[in-house]
């Protein structure tokens, strides 16, 4: 695959991704939004990957939509949300692999929230989340609405997206809506160490606890407590649960294959 403006290195079987525009700030143009629809798609499908991390080029994550797109006239803007970010959402939650939002800088709007929708984000302690768009009287958009009132509260997230105001990776960690907050010298080995770990753990189940977690958001306890029961069952007969019994009563490190 050869992209204009997204860069991959497949690498100890995870996908690095780094969104390249960053002359822009790496924000998002029609192109670059099917680009990483395209590579997601792939990500799914080969099971040589086992984990997924998303990052930025430069001095930014990603600044959201590129405004000079927008309003150029080619797009409405409801076409822009529909056919460029809600697809990267639902592919982000959907696709079985763990997905880690590398946020090496400012992450504005639709960057933010596509952060926010990956299932682990670690930060740059230089880093920062704002949603911007009431600054120019949009709505968060790109699931914006939906999890930061799951990840911080309602009274949190109603100020943060009314308001628009600018957090520090430090702040969003302190807040619960990220991870981790790593010291900007680190960040790069830190993220290249947790999505190692995660590719070798049995991703399997940790695709099979991504699809339980999703569906809690619109569960019932019965339905989920059903659900957790028809999923550990799966994961019961998985080869990566023998795996790991096995290792556990042979006294040895297990190899798992996320199968």
């Amino acid at each position: 695959m050869d992209f204009k403006f997204i860069k991959f290195e497949l690498e100890q079987d995870v996908c690095a991704i780094t969104l390249n525009r960053p002359d822009v700030l790496n924000s998002f143009n029609t192109e670059m939004g099917l680009e990483l629809q395209e590579l997601l798609d792939y990500c799914a499908t080969h099971s040589d990957i086992r984990a997924i991390s998303i990052t930025g080029e430069g001095r930014a994550f990603c600044a959201g939509q590129d405004l000079a797109e927008a309003i150029s006239g080619k797009f409405e803007i409801e076409q822009i949300v529909r056919n460029t970010y809600n697809p990267i959402i639902t592919k982000i939650r959907n696709i079985p692999k763990p997905v880690i939002a590398a946020v090496n800088g400012v992450a504005a709007g639709a960057g933010a929230n596509i952060a926010l929708s990956c299932d682990i984000v670690i930060a740059s302690d230089n880093s920062s989340f704002i949603q911007s768009f009431s600054s120019i009287g949009l709505i968060p958009d790109s699931a914006g609405t939906y999890f930061l009132p799951r990840l911080v509260g309602i009274a949190k997230a109603t100020t943060l997206t009314m308001l628009g105001e600018k957090i520090s990776a430090s702040e969003a960690e302190n807040i619960g809506m990220i991870y981790k907050s790593v010291p900007k010298d680190e960040f790069e080995s830190f993220v290249a160490d947790l999505s190692v770990k995660l590719a070798k753990m049995p991703t399997y189940g940790l695709a099979l606890t991504k699809k339980a977690l999703n569906a809690s958001f619109e569960n019932s306890l019965d339905k989920q407590l059903n659900l957790e029961a028809e999923l550990q069952n799966l994961a019961g007969e998985s080869y990566d649960y023998k795996e790991g019994v096995n290792s556990f009563l042979e006294k040895r490190k297990p190899t798992f294959i996320g199968k």
